[in-house]
């Protein structure tokens, strides 16, 4: 019988953001969008704690004040990942699972199935683990805003990008396009891995941070869900997001 693995989940949560500033305060429904992140993670019941990391006070603030765990960065970080790794340093965890905070829908089963694979035969070598999902609209594989991921028949990530990947140079060829869904569960050595190496051209001219992990030899197990992404990027997106929300009420 396999070892209980210690594992938590952190949200790493920035108030700027490029595209959609302050997106993560927004009110959805009533909360904003980090707390409906943060309590969605703590519904699952799958982890030993849930953590915030942020670097913004007022993300602190919103946190605590919904009864909710946050660790201050200490330093400026460039992604996710780095935020994390300052995080668990001094944790005795096994596997810490980042949840994108701009994405308040992710469920259970997702995070369930994408951590079982550290309990499966060959799982010492994984160093981690993430999501993918099929992409049928032709408009959803040329949206640079979604990435996408190849992987081999073992189901291993090959590449990650923001271009239609494969290329349809034969379009009689039957291909399924899989988006990268924002949910990754590290190991803790490799998540720690890649804040100590330096950014590389590919991760660099992608702008994805999963790009580093395979530029330096780390294995990450892809998990097939097909539940819908619904992040939020845009104030489109936000309003989307509400609108699910208020038909689930409706129900």
């Amino acid at each position: 019988m396999n070892t209980k693995l210690r594992t938590i989940a952190m949200i790493p949560a920035r108030y700027e953001a490029s595209r959609f500033p302050g997106k993560l305060m927004q009110d959805l429904e009533g909360k904003p969008v980090i707390i409906r992140t943060y309590e969605a993670a703590k519904a699952t019941k799958l982890f030993d704690e849930v953590y915030v990391v942020t670097d913004s006070e007022e993300i602190k603030k919103a946190v605590e004040q919904a009864s909710g765990k946050v660790i201050m960065s200490r330093v400026e970080h460039s992604c996710g990942s780095d935020r994390i790794a300052e995080a668990v340093q001094e944790l005795d965890i096994d596997i810490v699972v980042n949840v994108q905070g701009d994405e308040p829908f992710t469920n259970a089963e997702d995070m369930r199935n994408v951590l079982q694979v550290f309990y499966e035969e060959g799982a010492e070598y994984i160093d981690l683990a993430s999501l993918m999902t099929p992409m049928r609209l032709q408009t959803e594989i040329e949206n640079p805003n979604n990435v996408k991921v190849i992987v081999d028949q073992n189901n291993f990530a090959l590449y990650f990008s923001r271009a239609p990947i494969p290329y349809p140079r034969d379009r009689d060829i039957d291909v399924t396009y899989y988006k990268h869904k924002g949910i990754y569960a590290f190991r803790k050595e490799a998540v720690l891995d890649f804040a100590r190496l330096p950014m590389r051209e590919l991760e660099a001219s992608e702008k994805i941070e999963a790009i580093r992990y395979l530029e330096y030899g780390k294995r990450i197990k892809m998990v097939y869900s097909d539940t819908p992404a619904i992040g939020i990027d845009t104030p489109q997106d936000l309003e989307e997001a509400r609108n699910i929300l208020r038909t689930k009420k409706h129900k």
